[in-house]
């Protein structure tokens, strides 16, 4: 009977973690899924479970819940600004060979230069940014 009453208490808690996201109450309700199943084997008496609990409790705030906390709580990291840029198309505005160029990037107008120095690309065909170097984009056309 008790082991079905940390069942219960263990999936209560796991499923109110929706409501905080700070891994509190996820580790509790699995400390309380750890409980149910050392008493669903044992018939160990009530204070033993709170024990179980306890301990069960402690492992998993101190060993897992950093790691998780981590790993999940910071947002990702999205590339801005010149960053963002390279792996990007850009439209070819003026011939870009390795002493000048201008491409169109989202918008933007940029100086631009080849990666390959010794090719040219030609007004109007498409180019991918390889990478910023200063103000000047470093492009290239590709297989």
């Amino acid at each position: 009977m008790t082991a079905l009453i940390w069942l219960i208490a263990g999936v209560a808690l796991a499923a109110a973690e929706a409501l905080t996201g700070d891994f509190v109450l996820l580790m509790l309700g699995g400390a309380a899924l750890a409980t149910a199943g050392v008493s669903a084997a044992t018939d160990l008496p009530v204070w033993a479970d709170a024990v179980v609990f306890a301990l069960a409790s402690l492992v998993l705030m101190l060993g897992v819940r950093p790691a998780l906390r981590r790993r999940y709580s910071g947002p990702p990291a999205l590339p801005m600004g010149v960053e963002a840029l390279p792996g990007k198309q850009a439209l070819v505005l003026e011939e870009v060979h390795a002493q000048a160029g201008r491409v169109k990037i989202g918008g933007e107008v940029w100086t631009a230069r080849p990666l390959d120095e010794t090719e040219k690309y030609e007004a109007g065909s498409t180019v991918t940014v390889m990478q910023i170097d200063g103000a000047t984009a470093v492009v290239w056309r590709g297989p």
